[in-house]
């Protein structure tokens, strides 16, 4: 997703006009950009963190010719990703229980490859 798609998602979903939500995106934008300027942290629950990390500088080589160059110091911003939206991309199985015991709903409906299946009289053995 871009940032011209989530201007098209957010106006659809808040049924506002493009351009208000474009205006809303960039102001969003914006202020992540100038906290991290500060070296303010962002945290968003459920979703991750951004902090800003500094690097000292160094002495480098440029691969293409060997040369040493010497890089500055710079601070780049940084992005840890939280607990349930890691848990949303990697697992998303896991986000939906059966509710009676909370295990987790694998969406495999066919029983041709389960071991250990019951049939309706709850024994092993076919009838």
């Amino acid at each position: 997703m871009n940032k011209s798609e989530l201007v098209e998602k957010l106006a659809e979903r808040a049924k506002i006009t493009k351009k208000r939500a474009e205006l809303v995106v960039n102001l969003v934008f914006d202020q992540m950009a100038q906290a991290l300027k500060r070296g303010e942290r962002i945290e968003i629950r459920g979703f991750g963190s951004f902090t800003s990390k500094a690097y000292e500088a160094y002495t480098g080589r440029n691969p293409r010719t060997g040369e040493t160059i010497h890089v500055p110091a710079k601070r780049l911003p940084f992005f840890k990703v939280g607990k349930e939206l890691k848990e949303r991309v990697d697992y998303p199985q896991v986000a939906r229980t059966n509710g009676a015991g909370g295990a987790p709903i694998d969406g495999d409906d066919d029983d041709d490859d389960d071991l250990g299946d019951e049939d309706e009289d709850g024994d092993d053995t076919a009838d």
